[in-house]
């Protein structure tokens, strides 16, 4: 068996996988084969006899933790489930529902989701009568999270004079006091957010000896994929865990490091040495991805970078064609150019839609391709749209399910104490908010006592929805997380109401609460699944990412998706789209060079998605806060060595570009290349368009002549609606379209 696994490995593959004891990294570059080496290695230790109860293997989504498990279990067999692997996040929230008592909680703790977080947020601003003008609730939960994610406590932070001088310049001076009503009111509702299940972990470790030991024994290896991701907080955890034994294992390629915005800090992976002096590091460089030409304008662009880790990717694929560039007049003509290389692309290669990716630097940009793709008649979908788990009638249900298990979570409770509607209305859940305030209790135990707190007339509605919790709670401690959950759908009215709405739009969030509930069977069904409580099942869900609940059964689709979400996929064909200054880099990480570094290997990340082809496209023109705005190519495409680009000059050459354009992107109709490519008149000079009126010919320097059909000088620029003779149909700026009028 074990020549088998070891057989087909390059040699620094193979020595990863044997090299078992001690510190160790594997500086892991693009297509290098990591999660195999990942696989493969902790099938090693198994198969030499080590506990697989021993073993923790850290990712950063349960995708990747589920790919890996199945394929160790195809090597080492049903040994594999017992192998501590997980997401962060999912492995701290089990340790710390097993040590939940050690620091305050249940081990029923609700785990909140950012909008939870942003609405107890916008509860606080309320009480303490703070304008959420001024203190806007993503700033200051991104604050907050900011603060854990660096371990600063409550305690810290409001002793902290740098942080009480900066929250002052930036004119919210009592963020100290709003981060401590924030952590004491998710106490009081026995909840955590998502930065708490690594903060809470660090605090147990910290606080209490006892339970570090355990788990440093339990856990013999440790092992981190994708560790350039790392915050502070997981590090710390993860170095901590790692202590006695020393048998400490990171995954990662600094040059795929992109998420700082999330709190990802670099350091950790380029440090990493520092904090193990006898680290042995092996570096996976050969390519298994993409073609000769994709890797090396990869490497010459990432090249450019100063704080990185040095390797040499290589690859013994084939040569493959050039990168294309496409320049076009404007978004809109970008998205139409992108679709009409799809679609070409298919015809020419028989290819399928799902062989395709376009990659933006934010979701914003991807309007011109959905509607160009949608002419086109090709099938797309958008990675990052809404989750399922974030829709309202998913919500509204999970809510129902959350408050069963914990009376604590009055997130929960204010979404539901009146859905569906009971007679419980907004002044009366303040009368009960009130009444906790002045007698110092949670507000279950206000409504759950109504008569006493809030007397006779008031308590009729609110004794009835009490009953009811009651008797979903009685129900979850007697049956299992489907029984329960049908239940709690069935009775609580939620089902009934979704039902009785016959509209399209009705129809289907009832499908979604059924999609709900069957997910729900299946996790009971599932024998890997050995607690099938309730309590089991939301911390399953609580811990899912918006990309893993897709339920789209058809995946022959073209792909469109921000860089950051594309990290870890692959795909044949990858358009990178809105490569301009501004835009990508990004206007917002041009202030240093450690957040322009950042952006490059972004574009980094972007390029080493492809496989078989690559192209890269800007606009010259884009609409910006409702005007144009003339765009210049971004500094990241000068950045790539010619030779692998189909053009033989260089990016100020913008004649040669035109050609090159045309020349690679041919559009279907000869008439369509005639208007790309048209020659202004020798007299052509811009005429004073102020004049300009419907029925006028016009010539315009790139798509000939036309007729004026319309003009609208209601929005704030006069706009033109002009007919052109071989471009078809465009509307115009006139404040920004150099138009020469031909006759009047």
């Amino acid at each position: 068996m074990e020549l088998e696994y070891l057989e087909g490995l390059n040699e620094p593959q193979r020595e990863a996988v044997l090299q078992t004891e001690g510190p160790l990294m594997i500086i892991a570059g693009a297509g290098s084969g990591k999660t195999r080496v990942l696989t493969y290695r902790i099938s090693h230790l198994i198969n030499h006899g080590i506990d697989p109860f021993a073993i923790l293997a850290l990712t950063f989504t349960n995708k990747a933790a589920a790919e890996m498990r199945q394929r160790i279990e195809k090597v080492v067999g049903s040994e594999a489930r017992s192998i501590w692997m997980g997401t962060f996040h999912s492995i701290f929230a089990r340790i710390l529902r097993i040590e939940a008592h050690r620091i305050g909680y249940t081990r029923d703790f609700s785990i909140y989701d950012t909008e939870d977080s942003k609405s107890l947020i916008r509860t606080l601003l309320k009480e303490m009568n703070l304008d959420d003008k001024t203190y806007r609730v993503g700033t200051v939960l991104h604050r907050i999270s900011s603060a854990k994610n660096g371990l600063i406590s409550v305690n810290e932070y409001q002793r902290n004079e740098l942080f009480r001088a900066e929250d002052e310049g930036n004119r919210i001076p009592e963020m100290g006091r709003l981060y401590r009503a924030y952590q004491d009111r998710l106490l009081k509702a026995n909840a955590m957010d998502f930065d708490d299940l690594l903060f809470n972990t660090n605090v147990l470790f910290r606080d209490h000896i006892d339970v570090l030991n355990k788990y440093q024994q339990k856990f013999r290896y440790v092992m981190v994929d994708e560790f350039q991701d790392t915050n502070v907080s997981q590090y710390v955890i993860t170095r901590k865990l790692a202590a006695v034994h020393q048998n400490i294992c990171v995954v990662g390629d600094d040059a795929q490091s992109i998420y700082a915005f999330r709190g990802a800090n670099i350091q950790n992976i380029l440090n990493f040495e520092k904090d193990y002096p006898d680290l042995k590091i092996i570096k996976l460089e050969q390519n298994y991805r993409s073609t000769k030409t994709i890797v090396q304008a990869a490497n010459s662009v990432i090249n450019k970078n100063k704080a990185q880790l040095r390797k040499a990717v290589w690859t013994e694929n084939e040569d493959g064609s050039l990168i294309d560039l496409v320049k076009a007049g404007s978004d809109n003509e970008e998205g139409v150019l992108i679709a009409n290389s799809i679609f070409e692309e298919k015809m020419q290669h028989s290819l399928r839609n799902s062989d395709f990716a376009i990659l933006y630097r934010t979701n914003a940009q991807s309007r011109a391709f959905e509607e160009a793709l949608r002419r086109k008649n090709i099938k797309y979908r958008i990675i990052g749209g809404l989750s399922f788990y974030q829709r309202k009638e998913i919500k509204d249900l999970v809510a129902y399910l959350r408050f069963t298990t914990n009376q604590n979570d009055e997130e929960a409770l204010k979404r539901i104490i009146n859905l569906p509607k009971r007679g419980i209305g907004e002044g009366t859940i303040a009368k009960i908010i009130v009444a906790a305030g002045e007698a110092g209790l949670g507000l279950w135990d206000v409504v759950s006592n109504s008569v006493s707190f809030l007397g006779a007339r008031l308590a009729g509605p609110i004794d009835t929805f009490a009953t009811l919790i009651k008797s979903f709670r009685y129900t979850a401690e007697q049956k299992d997380a489907y029984e329960t959950a049908a239940h709690i759908a069935k009775t609580s009215g939620l089902l009934k109401e979704l039902h009785e709405d016959k509209t399209v739009e009705g129809l289907a969030r009832f499908e979604n609460v059924q999609a709900l509930l069957n997910a729900i069977k299946e996790f009971v069904d599932n024998p890997q699944n050995e607690d099938k409580s309730l309590s089991a099942f939301l911390q399953s869900v609580s811990l899912l990412t918006s990309a893993e609940d897709d339920k789209d059964t058809d995946r022959d689709k073209v792909t469109m998706m921000t860089i950051h979400a594309a990290k870890g996929l692959e795909f044949k064909y990858v358009y990178i789209v809105g490569l301009e200054e501004d835009l990508f880099p990004s206007q917002m990480m041009l202030t240093s060079r450690a957040d322009l570094e950042e952006e490059r290997r972004l574009f980094y990340v972007a390029i080493t998605r492809a496989e078989k082809k690559l192209t890269l496209s800007y606009a010259e023109t884009r609409y910006q806060y409702g005007r144009l705005k003339n765009c210049e190519p971004s500094r990241f495409l000068k950045e790539i060595d010619n030779d692998y680009l189909r053009t033989n000059h260089s990016l100020s050459n913008r004649e040669a570009y035109v050609n090159s354009f045309v020349r690679n992107l041919t559009p279907r109709k000869p008439e369509q290349i005639n208007a790309t490519i048209h020659t202004p008149s020798s007299d052509f000079t811009p005429s004073d368009t102020s004049r300009l009126a419907e029925g006028m010919k016009v010539e315009h320097a790139k798509f000939g002549f036309g007729t004026v059909k319309e003009i609208d000088a209601s929005a704030h620029d006069r706009k033109a609606r002009i007919f052109f003779d071989k471009a078809g149909e465009k509307t115009l700026l006139l404040s920004f379209a150099k138009l020469r009028i031909v006759e009047s």
